[in-house]
């Protein structure tokens, strides 16, 4: 099923039926997953509607699938979508929205929404006015980015000085009482002064970086000579710098100071000079001084005496902090909070305390390799998809890609995000009683087979406790919630109907001699619709015989036909009643007479019969057959199996007199041809006259496309225990 845009933007294209034009750009700090995921996302999102949309990029090997000047010319809005300082001076007089990297992630059919009453982004900076509010969600701040955007270019200096300090130490070093030597003058010593030099830079990268984003390329000085001067302990008569700490500082300090600077009004033959000779010599003399002679000793104290602390820690507190850094690391998976404990951590490494990495190492890697395990153990309680995505988070996890545990916590938040967060907290513990450290700012199995981690026995005793609780604790979570949802299925289905007083009399059909055969009204009416014939046989066992055995069966008969009447009657009442109450959904498309919890169709033709069948009960299908033949016309030019196990056959024909919506939930699946290869298992079906096909056909499409694209949504929908629930769930579409 493909959706139709909606109109553009901008007001650029003269034909509406055209499809819209979006780009989008993807960035974020450490450049491995989400950036990667958020581009998928958009992609798949812009594709549903029937968008052109190219996505670019910015990931630690570099842009990809880079904008050009036409591609920028002619979109019609333009989606950022990062975590890190984006150039966005090529997108002047376009309608730009600017979001987190997970928001790409988690929301890509808003972003796509949203960009269409983006401010347009102007020389300066500015849009031309601010942008619809969002719905839910949260942009990142300014600070936020400018230091995100520093720790990313930081990364790549501390992986590459750490992984040949490692290699070097492990092929060329030897064991004396001092520790680990690499004697003087040899290939491995220069290897390792090599990478001495990438810790080294990594101060001043991260500081140059942040004042960057806040004020662009004349930032870039001052902030890299700050870095190197906070660094540099001798200037100020401190042993050891002020470190990642003192970086930060200069690196915000340099940034406003520019950004201030720039703001001063100078005669026009000195502006062209400004960005390249006064601002930066201006502001790095100002900045250096200050640092040196004011701010530089206090800070290197606050650092000094944190970094002693910390590396003084045993036992107890080691037990604690690894806890607490495994907690934030397991919580949301490269968000906010995980990344600030990676920092934490990444940024002690250069001072020479590489325990914290440690910790922050066997927690990383837990979450992806506890998901993936917990589908292999208990796998009838995750469907074929996501037990396929289970292995592809094992794979994730052993190359410490935390992310691939998303796709579970997106799923199942309350049962997932705990047990990661349990899990995490047993790996830091673990690690930190046993002093594991980690030459690198990554985690997993890969940074231990590099030889980046020191006491490699211990490190995979943290990683596999964490693992095999997050699984343990995932799937008992998980099967104590359908446990939950089956017990209160099983409880709405015995719940006893209520027979009215006066239908009391007749609703019990007389027991035959063998007392077999009785059946209540109720009973009959939570039956199949058609009565029984009045001819039927009776019962097996059922005496036949006799001069009153007619009269008697003509007797229950009767009694049978006016409780059948009386019971109908009464189920019609309570379905009209419930129908009033139930919420309203769809603007009154779909109702409790067009849900089923339970598809007997095994194959597709026959699951649209019996859709069709379903939606006949709302009394707006005049011709069922007609029905049915456009909606399978409409199967032959492309399938309406989305993924995800969904699918939307519909139908735009008179054989309906009123728009009409119906749901179905298949048991075991119905194969519908689906690109992702899942069977159908949430299958609504739209039917919509003629003269309304136009925009109510599409609305509808809109609003289903937009919130099944919630994985939370999907699971409510299945797990519902009866139509009522079904109804309540699918009342969140609108």
């Amino acid at each position: 099923m493909t959706g139709p845009a909606g109109p553009p933007a901008t007001g650029g294209r003269d034909d509406e039926r055209q499809p819209l034009k979006l780009l989008a750009v993807t960035a974020c700090p450490t450049g491995i997953a989400h950036t990667y995921m958020a581009a998928e996302k958009l992609a798949q999102a812009a594709a549903s509607r029937g968008i052109e949309m190219k996505v670019e990029t910015q990931a630690s090997i570099g842009a990809e699938n880079v904008l050009d000047d036409n591609d920028v010319s002619s979109a019609d809005g333009i989606i950022v979508a990062a975590d890190k300082d984006v150039d966005l001076s090529r997108f002047v007089g376009k309608r730009v929205l600017a979001v987190g990297v997970a928001e790409g992630v988690h929301h890509p059919e808003r972003l796509i929404e949203r960009v269409r009453s983006a401010p347009v982004h102007g020389a300066d900076g500015a849009g031309d006015g601010p942008a619809a509010p969002w719905p839910g969600g949260r942009e990142r701040g300014p600070v936020y980015k400018a230091l995100m955007n520093g720790v990313s270019y930081m990364i790549p200096f501390v992986v590459v000085g750490g992984l040949l300090i490692a290699v070097s130490l492990a092929l060329g070093g030897h064991a004396t009482a001092k520790g680990y030597v690499i004697p003087e003058g040899t290939f491995w010593a220069h290897v390792d002064a090599v990478g001495g030099i990438g810790f080294q830079l990594m101060i001043p990268v991260l500081s140059g970086y942040i004042a960057y984003a806040i004020a662009d390329r004349p930032a870039l000085v001052p902030g890299m000579i700050g870095g190197w001067i906070a660094n540099t302990g001798a200037l100020y008569d401190s042993e050891a710098g002020a470190g990642f700490i003192g970086a930060i500082v200069t690196g915000f300090l340099a940034g406003y100071l520019v950004l201030w600077i720039k703001k001063v009004r100078v005669p026009r033959f000195v502006q062209p000079i400004m960005p390249i000779i006064v601002i930066p010599i201006v502001a790095t003399t100002a900045l250096g001084l200050f640092f040196i002679y004011v701010i530089g000793k206090p800070i290197s104290w606050v650092f000094e005496h944190l970094t002693s602390w910390l590396g003084g820690m045993t036992g107890t507190s080691a037990v604690l902090l690894g806890a607490i850094l495994g907690l934030m690391i397991a919580f949301d998976m490269g968000g906010p909070v995980n990344k600030t404990a990676f920092l934490f951590g990444a940024g002690l490494i250069a001072s020479g305390n590489q325990t914290v990495m440690g910790m922050c190492a066997a927690a990383i890697p837990v979450m992806p390799l506890g998901q993936g395990l917990a589908t292999l153990i208990r796998r009838r309680l995750y469907t074929e998809q996501e037990r396929e995505t289970g292995l592809a988070a094992l794979f994730m996890g052993c190359f410490g890609i935390s992310e691939g545990a998303i796709p579970f916590a997106a799923a199942r938040p309350a049962q997932v995000i705990p047990a990661n967060m349990l899990g995490g907290a047993v790996a830091g513990a673990v690690a930190g009683v046993a002093g594991v450290k980690d030459a690198v700012p990554h985690g997993g199995p890969i940074v231990a087979v590099l030889g980046a981690v020191s006491g490699v026995p211990m490190f995979f005793v943290a990683v596999v406790a964490g693992t095999a609780v997050t699984a343990l604790a995932t799937v008992a979570l998980v099967d104590v919630s359908g446990r939950r949802g089956r017990a209160e299925a099983a409880g709405s289905a015995g719940r006893a109907v209520p027979v009215p007083a006066g239908a009391t009399a007749g609703a019990v059909i007389p027991a035959q001699a063998s007392g077999e055969g009785v059946r209540t009204g109720a009973e009959a009416a939570g039956g199949d619709a058609d009565a029984a014939p009045a001819d039927a046989a009776p019962a097996e066992g059922t005496p036949a015989q006799g001069t009153g055995t007619a009269a008697t069966a003509t007797a229950v008969t009767a009694a049978t036909a006016t409780a059948a009447a009386t019971a109908t009657a009464t189920a019609a009442a309570t379905a009209a009643a419930a129908a009033a109450a139930a919420p309203e959904v769809l603007s009154g498309y779909l109702t409790e007479r067009t849900v089923r919890v339970t598809l007997g169709a095994a194959e597709k033709e026959a699951a649209v019969r019996e859709m069709a069948d379903l939606l006949a009960g709302s009394g707006r299908v005049d011709d069922v057959t007609e029905l049915v033949a456009t909606a399978l016309r409409r199967e032959e030019q492309g399938t309406t199996g989305l993924g995800e196990e969904i699918a939307i056959p519909h139908a735009k024909t008179d054989a309906v007199t009123a728009p009409v919506v119906g749901f179905a939930r298949s048991a075991e699946g119905v194969e519908w041809g689906s690109l992702d290869g899942t069977k159908a298992r949430l299958i609504f079906m739209i039917a919509v006259p003629e003269a309304a096909a136009g925009d109510e056909h599409l609305r509808i499409l809109a609003l289903l496309s937009r919130k099944l694209m919630d994985a939370g949504f999907r699971e409510r929908l299945l797990t519902a225990p009866d139509e009522r629930a079904v109804l309540a769930v699918l009342a969140e579409v609108g």
